[in-house]
């Protein structure tokens, strides 16, 4: 049977960098929550993206919650989120009882329409917090985003979760606003099989997300808590394959740009097909390809034929206005997430793919249309 290609899977290191870290972890008998391995991925990826402080938590999703916690949002609290994402992004503002208000993206990035978050600004003057996604790898228009936040003074919180390694006009996506956040599940760029980081260049909030995140236990030789506190704190062997990963993070982008413009040659040429937005002011790792389609072969017809194909592919995130469980929830722009989502498929973009790999799905999509 031909082999599996999956859309985005784990890929560690040939040179055995992971091993290394976690050897010493268990060498040293730190295999527990915290450790040399959490300390030194903590400050190496945030010299990598250029940030003063990170704090190696669980999930993406922990960290999304404590960079809330963290500005303040409470019960009642609004916070604008941008609704073409997945629903760890919009999750943690329940988390927190305070309510989301969904925001449309656009064409140009895929990612929140500055216009319709300028829509909502008017409509909500008191809200406290927006959180923007970097979806697929490719940055949100951030200038124009943090010129409206600054100017009604509300924190940005980054989700780029999907993002470690783009760059928005030289800078690293998840480092503009008040916090960033990254995710290390086992779908992304790079991976600790499971794991976030909250980034910020305030250090003592940082620091204070990291007393959160380790059950809030006050100094003092018996257990005490003053505050809630959650256990979310990355364990040390977790931390360790994260500090492996990080030194083939810049391969790993390179590989994922290769992918994307392997298909853009390949079926950039097939009626009604269209790829995702790649701006001059936007250098994206390209985390996965996706494609949009306006004629006569649907998403579902590709996804199908892939599948039976033993080829994984899937359709673009499902709008979170769109979602059963935030129906109830407000939402400000027009249908543009909603035509992505129809219109959209993510192809299969696994750095171990080789060219065989590709053109085997390249021929597969490009016969539909014969």
């Amino acid at each position: 049977m031909i082999g599996k290609i999956w859309l985005s899977s784990p890929h560690m290191s040939d040179e055995g960098y992971e091993m290394e870290y976690i050897k010493e972890a268990f060498d040293t008998n730190w295999v527990a929550p915290l450790g040399a391995n959490v300390t030194g991925f903590e400050k190496e990826l945030a010299a990598k993206v250029n940030i003063k402080a990170a704090a190696a938590l669980t999930t993406g999703t922990a960290a999304i919650h404590l960079a809330l916690k963290s500005v303040g949002v409470g019960s009642g609290d609004v916070v604008f989120c941008q609704s073409l994402t997945f629903s760890a992004t919009a999750n943690p503002i329940i988390y927190q009882n305070a309510v989301p208000v969904f925001i449309d993206s656009n064409l140009e990035t895929w990612n929140m329409d500055p216009n319709a978050l300028e829509e909502a600004f008017i409509k909500y003057p008191n809200v406290k917090a927006v959180i923007v996604v970097h979806l697929y790898g490719l940055s949100a228009d951030m200038d124009q985003i943090m010129e409206i936040c600054n100017r009604y003074n509300v924190p940005v919180i980054e989700d780029a979760a999907e993002s470690l390694g783009t760059y928005y006009k030289g800078t690293h996506t998840g480092t503009f606003g008040e916090y960033g956040i990254f995710s290390f599940n086992g779908n992304k760029i790079i991976t600790t099989s499971g794991g976030g980081m909250l980034v910020s260049n305030n250090e003592e909030q940082i620091a204070k997300t990291r007393f959160w995140a380790t059950q809030a236990r006050d100094q003092a030789r018996h257990y005490q808590h003053s505050e809630l506190g959650f256990n979310y704190r990355m364990s040390n062997v977790v931390a360790g394959i994260g500090r492996g990963q990080l030194r083939v993070l810049d391969q790993r982008v390179v590989k994922k740009k290769y992918i994307f413009n392997f298909y853009q040659k390949e079926l950039g040429g097939l009626e009604g097909v269209s790829f995702m937005p790649i701006n001059e002011w936007n250098e994206p790792n390209c985390w996965l390809s996706c494609i949009t389609l306006s004629g006569a072969v649907r998403p579902f017809d590709i996804m199908i034929d892939l599948e039976q194909n033993n080829i994984e592919s899937r359709p673009i995130w499902k709008p979170m206005h769109l979602q059963p469980f935030f129906a109830e929830y407000d939402y400000v722009g027009g249908t543009v997430s909603e035509q992505l989502f129809e219109n959209g498929v993510c192809l299969p973009s696994d750095t171990k793919m080789t060219d065989e790999d590709l053109e085997r799905v390249c021929t597969l999509i490009k016969r539909m249309w014969k």
